[in-house]
């Protein structure tokens, strides 16, 4: 089964690109950010032609996250608001469509798309560690159902220097900050991996290249874009790859598509096998 996430910078003007870019990779379920439409102008048609489902949460002009899938798209959850009620910053933060997520095939699908947070100290900045936070809260609620989780999205953030092109030029920068790395390492709460490091430990693997400075043709970009899964399904994943080619394309989304294969559903032998080793 292959998941992948995708900033497409608004999904109107990319549709082409992803509808190319799903009939060519037969992906399963496709998580997009950004989508930056109000729900009633999303192209769902393109999609349910393809034989997809669509679940979308929108907003005009900004932000926006979607998931596509061959399978049925269960227990549906908008927001923060639908999973956690108590957490003092819920009102400012759902106004901001960047949450959705969804039970597909056994396994709670989690679509984010992480503020940026414009620059250190600032009010956006402030808004992305109150997020972040909420985000905790959250997915602590969802580990406690005890379902597989796939966390996947644009986190807006380079998890380590190796991650940024020239980590040298944005010590403790946007994006790039220890503040915003220890939120992110304290919202995973050891409980979710970063599966694309499990296969691809090494440097210059970006998913976004700024549209200025020439950044794409220079190879200078970060990876920000991110799949985690719990161990549940961790061993199940069989590789993990940024697939490149749609940001060559003629008027791009800056970022790239993130796959990951997994053998999921397990066979009836693989369960029996895992069993055996938690007794």
């Amino acid at each position: 089964m292959l998941i992948a996430t995708w900033n497409v910078n608004s999904i109107r003007s990319r549709i082409d690109h992803v509808k190319e870019w799903l009939i060519a990779n037969d992906v399963d379920i496709l998580c997009l950010q950004e989508t930056k439409t109000e729900d009633q102008f999303f192209p769902l048609e393109a999609f349910t032609k393809l034989g997809y489902e669509v679940s979308i949460s929108g907003q005009k002009s900004y932000n926006g996250v979607a998931i596509i899938s061959k399978f049925p798209i269960n227990d549906i959850k908008i927001g923060f608001e639908q999973v956690i009620s108590n957490h003092k910053s819920l009102s400012i933060l759902s106004q901001q469509k960047r949450i959705i997520s969804a039970e597909i095939n056994d396994i709670r699908i989690i679509n984010v798309y992480v503020p940026n947070g414009s620059s250190i100290n600032s009010d956006k900045f402030f808004y992305k560690e109150k997020w972040i936070e909420c985000l905790k809260v959250y997915l602590k609620k969802m580990n406690s159902n005890h379902i597989p989780i796939c966390l996947l999205g644009d986190f807006n953030i380079a998890p380590e220097d190796k991650d940024i092109h020239t980590p040298s030029n944005y010590r403790e920068s946007i994006m790039a900050s220890s503040i915003e790395r220890e939120l992110l390492k304290g919202a995973l709460d050891g409980k979710l991996e970063d599966v694309f490091r499990i296969f691809e430990p090494g440097d210059k693997n970006w998913s976004w290249w700024d549209y200025r400075h020439s950044a794409w043709e220079r190879d200078k970009g970060w990876r920000i874009d991110h799949i985690y899964l719990t161990e549940d399904i961790l061993s199940y994943a069989n590789s993990c790859w940024i697939d490149k080619s749609p940001r060559s394309k003629d008027k791009p989304s800056d970022h790239a598509p993130v796959i990951v294969d997994i053998s999921w559903p397990p066979s009836e032998n693989e369960s029996e096998t895992e069993n055996e080793f938690l007794i």
